[in-house]
């Protein structure tokens, strides 16, 4: 079979995202990397706390699934903080080792301390949040900026100007601050900061054109998904030219959480062409990892990590299933479960199942059953996952076997 864009043996999509109309104004860069902060911005979901174990491992399996960089936290956290992130420097992974500061040469120096190549830089960038929340005169963000980024140059640190809730700042106040610092202080890259989640994907994509008119440096992309809209809005500033992406496995992050890296590779990948070059099928292994170090809980239908999002229960699907999984399974899925390393679809037993639920369960039991009795299986097999309100498991199941069997 011949592959197109959006059909391969690993997924199917739909062949309108590949029509030129479709793509008319869209201007990626020629490569897109992904910033993981699941270790810093990951951590700052309430009650999730890692241990300097917990960060080395999920850090080395980051780079094991070739995430290009990683946050591994911030050094003026604590002191078991910054001794994580020096183990983890340690290391030698292939993916880059970076830490988030604030705007404070103290930061900047603790940063270096580490070993890190790079360092996210922070600074608030919104009159209300400057004046209200910090209470600070707003020359004072611009000072600090100055001071704290011309440090990091002389340190040698990559540096990312962080602007904390950019979304919300008057754009030409924003746009006058970066330069600023760009110019009398120093940056290699900048941030488009969506901190509380409000951006529209409309103006995600307005924002980052915007900014790449007025600040000719590199754009990275951190938005927060307090309006579930993170992976959209993030996809929109890359196709209008942002390159880097911040993301955490499973989007865990402080309130609703951070651009999920899953959703959003996986789209890029599959619905634009986009591939960022992670290894896709340790996916899942990194999820589950996250998961039993943090006590995330993730929904079961959680796009290619959840534990049933390729489990079926409804009859009709399952009819589905059964004639077309085997031969051409991205016609029932949009992206086959081993290409993420999830486990096979699973067929459920249920208030919504049909007889072809049945017959795979007797082939896989063993069970013989003729058409009345199937039908007669089926029957209470309902009834009682109706009443117990879930599936039904094999003994569960044999046990109405049996007693269908014994009708006269």
């Amino acid at each position: 079979m011949q592959n197109f864009p959006w059909k391969t043996d690993n997924w199917f999509v739909s062949p309108w995202n590949y029509l030129q109309e479709v793509k008319e104004g869209c201007r990626p860069p020629e490569k897109v990397k992904i910033h993981d902060v699941t270790l810093r911005d990951g951590e700052q979901q309430a009650g999730i706390i890692l241990t300097k174990d917990d960060k080395v491992r999920i850090a080395e399996k980051l780079s094991e699934i070739g995430v290009h960089r990683i946050e591994a936290g911030m050094p003026a956290v604590s002191p078991r903080d910054e001794e994580a992130i020096k183990e983890i420097v340690k290391r030698n992974l292939q993916s880059e080792i970076f830490c988030f500061c604030r705007c404070m040469v103290d930061d900047v120096k603790r940063a270096r301390d580490c070993g890190v190549k790079g360092i996210v830089i922070e600074i608030p960038s919104s009159k209300h949040l400057i004046e209200k929340a910090y209470k600070w005169p707003l020359d004072k963000a611009i000072d600090l900026s100055i001071k704290a980024t011309s440090f990091a140059k002389e340190q040698g640190l990559y540096t990312v100007f962080f602007t904390i809730d950019g979304s919300r700042a008057e754009l030409d106040w924003l746009l006058d601050l970066v330069e600023k610092v760009a110019t009398e202080g120093h940056m290699d890259a900048f941030t488009l900061v969506d901190t509380f989640g409000v951006l529209s994907p409309q103006a995600a994509t307005f924002f980052t054109k915007m900014v790449a008119e007025r600040i000719k440096k590199p754009l990275e992309i951190h938005f927060h998904s307090d309006f579930g809209l993170a992976v959209a809005n993030t996809i929109n500033a890359v196709l209008a030219g942002a390159e880097v992406i911040h993301s955490t496995v499973l989007g865990i992050g402080e309130r609703a959480g951070n651009t999920p890296m899953e959703e959003t590779a996986l789209a890029l990948l599959t619905i634009y062409g986009i591939d960022v070059g992670l290894n896709y099928k340790k996916m899942n292994e990194l999820a589950r990892l996250v998961q039993d170090l943090t006590g995330v809980s993730v929904p079961e239908n959680r796009p290619f990590v959840g534990k049933g999002a390729y489990n079926i229960e409804s009859g009709i699907v399952t009819g589905w299933y059964k004639n077309i999984y085997q031969d051409d399974p991205t016609t029932l899925f949009p992206v086959h479960p081993a290409f993420v390393g999830h486990e096979e679809p699973r067929i459920l037993m249920g208030k919504k199942s049909g007889l072809d639920n049945i017959m795979i369960w007797c082939e896989k039991l063993g069970i013989e059953l003729n058409d009345d009795q199937a039908l007669r299986v089926l029957q209470e097999v309902k009834l009682l996952s109706h009443d117990l309100k879930r599936v039904l498991n094999e003994e569960e199941f044999l046990e109405i076997v049996k007693n269908v069997r014994h009708e006269k």
